[in-house]
């Protein structure tokens, strides 16, 4: 397990230079909620390649379900969507296997990849100790007033979205924009690049782990704990239960996963 750990700490630092594109796809995904419009729209940054505003629009489907697990992405029925070559369709489709979203298997193309039991254990690992070092920072900090401001009408969102009934999409969409909140607030862009690269390959496992309303309280309360972690300036407790949060969602997440596997598809 330490050396799969290891392995993926390698792959997120070997494609820190594509930071600027995961943090757009971050920012198409959280747009991309059942019942909103497509996020294909053409309003990404100017500062984006084609074949990275590509990924971002595709990101977007797959994290929100849109495009299910499993299933193929024809570079030709992306390319006539997007009026384009496929040749940038292609580079969005690499992309977007770097983050592990897709898998492009030989004369059969990209293919969404099916989440795993292995792959949620080996990121929320690495996540929980990358945000404890993250919150821990932050708490640590002598700004921290600041981003107490920032966050506090954000942890008021999440409080009345957790009381919603369904599957709590707007819940996960106010944890992401907290974490975002977080990771920008650190001031450290090596591990900005390395949470926002977890964050694209999470997604989907963040919304397993948070999808029942038991668990969106008990996310609540963490969030909570840390904010007042955070205003005492203890990072050893900021750093506990960042960690304690991740994997709270990692398990909540593994238990549905072994519950899916156990169902039997229908003939």
């Amino acid at each position: 397990m330490l050396c799969a750990s290891l392995f993926v700490v390698k792959k997120i630092v070997d494609n820190d230079t594509k930071w600027t594109y995961r943090s757009n796809t971050m920012d198409a995904s959280f747009a991309a909620q059942p019942g909103t419009p497509d996020p294909a729209t053409p309003d990404a940054p100017l500062t984006q390649s084609l074949a990275e505003q590509i990924a971002a629009r595709l990101s977007g489907r797959i994290v929100s379900g849109s495009y299910a697990p499993g299933q193929r992405i024809l570079e030709q029925a992306v390319a006539a969507e997007f009026e384009v070559s496929r040749g940038p369709v292609r580079e969005a489709l690499r992309l977007l296997e770097k983050e592990g979203l897709v898998i492009i298997l030989a004369r059969r193309g990209a293919q969404v990849t099916n989440p795993t039991i292995e792959e949620v254990n080996e990121i929320f690992d690495i996540r929980a100790m990358l945000n404890g070092l993250r919150d821990r920072m932050i708490a640590e900090s002598p700004a921290r007033e600041a981003v107490i401001a920032q966050i506090e009408p954000a942890l008021a969102q999440l409080q009345l979205a957790a009381e919603r009934p369904g599957p709590g999409d707007d819940y996960v969409e106010v944890v992401i924009q907290l974490n975002r909140m977080l990771t920008r607030a650190a001031g450290n862009r090596r591990l900005q690049a390395i949470l926002g690269s977890l964050a694209v390959q999470t997604v989907r496992y963040t919304r397993l782990g948070l999808s029942t309303p038991e668990r969106r309280r008990q996310s609540v309360q963490h969030w909570q704990q840390l904010l007042q972690a955070i205003r005492e300036g203890d990072g050893d407790a900021a750093e506990r239960i960042a960690r304690r949060r991740v994997l709270d969602s990692r398990d909540a997440a593994v238990e549905l996963l072994r519950l899916q596997q156990q169902v039997p598809s229908a003939a």
